[in-house]
């Protein structure tokens, strides 16, 4: 049931798995189904996907293709079907200025999100990464919002550089390390790769929680090894979305090319499915 008391309690239990010992996962649903079936198989927190909401709505991917009212309103079914805490993938703040962070931030927190991300990329792809300073101001304007809320809301501050065309780790962990000053809870860099870049960013902003993504083509760390890198957080990102969707082009291209129906051996059985969602 969605009341304040459980609001409170889901951000409590949000904020200790970041403080607790040993790394977690948590998984991007992309819509309230997807966020009960992951519920049930026993995660302990999800994240919203923006990438999974876009191709939901048919849409690409991107800074603009799905609006924040859009965005607020998918948390929204997601959070009324879960007792889970769940985070949001905010995007950039749906807007440039520090004001407009602040305020994706309240009204994030007013849906009952138990966290969110604000990141430095601007959409734009002639100047895809915010100006350093301005990026710290951001985060900043999103962490003062983040403490004014009633139950501890965790604000995850994402570096963009390596997923825009800017391979430059050292700009990162300075913009890491900037918005670990300012508050910022958990700190994400997408597009790490190697066992170095992730030892040296959990080094930089220690002893502040590391988000990394996995399930991205190329991924071969196990949850043992980032563990033992220093990571406490893993996310998924648009792969689970991109599983699914890779399991419904198989069934299709099957029915189109040769005209025979195997794919519903593997498919899902309707009772369970219908069970799952009846409870």
């Amino acid at each position: 049931m969605r009341t304040e008391n459980s609001f409170q309690r889901r951000a409590e239990e949000f904020r200790a798995l970041h403080q607790r010992a040993g790394i977690f996962v948590i998984p991007n649903p992309w819509d309230a189904g997807s966020a009960r079936i992951l519920e049930t198989l026993g995660f302990k927190a999800l994240a919203t996907t923006s990438a999974g909401l876009a191709y939901s709505l048919a849409k690409p991917d991107g800074h603009a293709a799905i609006t924040r009212e859009q965005t607020l309103q998918n948390v929204q079914s997601i959070i009324n079907v879960t007792d889970l805490p769940v985070s949001a993938d905010l995007e950039n703040g749906f807007g440039d200025d520090p004001l407009k962070c602040a305020q994706t931030i309240r009204l994030a927190a007013n849906t009952g999100l138990s966290g969110g991300s604000i990141e430095d990329a601007t959409g734009d792809p002639n100047d895809p990464i915010y100006p350093f300073e301005l990026s710290v101001d951001r985060i900043k304007a999103a962490v003062e919002a983040a403490r004014s809320q009633p139950y501890p809301f965790t604000l995850t501050a994402r570096a963009e550089n390596l997923i825009h065309g800017r391979p430059d780790l050292k700009d990162t962990i300075k913009r890491l390390v900037a918005y670990a000053d300012a508050g910022a809870d958990v700190l994400f860099a997408p597009g790490l790769k190697t066992k170095e870049e992730i030892e040296t960013v959990v080094k930089a902003v220690s002893p502040k929680p590391v988000n990394v993504i996995m399930g991205l083509t190329g991924d071969n760390f196990s949850l043992n090894m980032l563990e033992d890198m220093g990571v406490k957080r893993v996310s998924m990102g648009s792969s689970l979305v991109r599983a699914a969707y890779g399991g419904f082009f198989k069934a299709v291209e099957e029915i189109l090319q040769k005209g025979t129906f195997s794919f519903a051996d593997d498919a899902k059985p309707y009772a369970d499915l219908n069970k799952l969602f009846s409870n």
